[in-house]
């Protein structure tokens, strides 16, 4: 699996015609995806690995998607916008600054996929890393054991991690910071299980992230709004149409955090040791009907 996420990447990332070819929307978005998996399975791997290695491949990989994050921040941020005009369109779809706010970030969107997609020279800088870890990784001796032995510690603390983060949303500490770095832990369980093949806990998983996702780019948005009184935002139209965006992005994110901590209640609500067993169990089942 980690050499087939790797070779994907690579060859995402590759220019093997020797056009120097600037790299797509798409591609970029399959390369992060490649990058997620390889994560989760490094984190997986961890006990095996030695920590150490873990590490340093970790290191790689993080980095590696951090290079590639600029154009796919800005585009959604895009996005975000346009969810919240399409879900008020009477309220906040006809305000002109809201509009204005638009242009603004779609230039903005423009602007960083251009330095994005056309940095030949980190392309080239990632292309080394990650065919440096694909050497590594072709030299892992892991043991043969049986079910999921593996990686049952590693399995363990990642849904550990993910059930004391929820502990933590839910009382209220931590404020966005701790919201966001709970889906962080939920995105970890949800690759784990995709490559367990636990389909249904990979799903339920997904849920959980995307919800918690999208609070998280409602909290980036207004990070990203400008003060009042500059523009798009002058004047008491200005004023006013920040005011009422602010007010429905606060009444989404109440929405969000509520179905987040009910989806994160039945998501991890075994103890990690009950969670293991099942685990173990639908394992074994899919195991035998193969």
């Amino acid at each position: 699996m980690t050499l087939g996420q790797l070779d994907l990447a690579i060859e995402l990332l590759g220019d093997e015609g020797g056009g120097g070819r600037a790299l797509d929307r798409e591609a970029i978005h399959e390369t992060r995806k490649a990058l997620k998996r390889l994560r989760a399975l490094v984190r997986l791997l961890r006990e095996e690995l030695g920590e150490q290695q873990y590490q340093r491949e970790h290191a790689i990989l993080r980095d590696a998607a951090r290079r590639l994050t600029g154009a796919r921040d800005a585009e959604v941020m895009v996005t975000t916008l346009d969810a919240l005009l399409r879900r008020h369109p009477r309220k906040l779809g006809r305000r002109r600054p809201l509009i204005e706010l638009r242009k603004l970030l779609v230039a903005e969107r423009a602007a960083a996929e251009h330095k994005t997609l056309g940095d030949r020279a980190m392309r080239g800088e990632v292309l080394r890393e990650l065919s440096g870890l694909r050497e590594r990784a072709k030299r892992w001796s892991l043991p043969e054991r049986p079910g999921i032995a593996l990686v049952e510690l590693d399995l363990r603390r990642i849904y550990r991690d993910g059930r004391k983060r929820k502990r933590r949303v839910a009382r209220g500490r931590g404020g966005a910071h701790a919201t966001h770095a709970w889906r962080k832990r939920v995105k970890d369980l949800r690759y784990a299980a995709e490559i367990l093949g636990q389909r249904p806990l990979a799903r339920r998983a997904d849920r959980l992230a995307e919800l918690l996702g999208e609070e998280h780019d409602l909290v980036v948005l207004i990070g990203l709004l400008p003060p009042a009184g500059r523009a798009p935002f002058k004047g008491k139209r200005g004023k006013r149409a920040r005011k009422a965006l602010l007010k429905r992005i606060a009444r989404r994110r109440r929405q969000l955090r509520k179905g987040a901590l009910r989806e994160g209640e039945r998501l991890y609500g075994r103890r990690p040791k009950k969670f293991l067993r099942r685990v173990r169990r639908t394992h074994a089942r899919a195991r035998l009907r193969n």
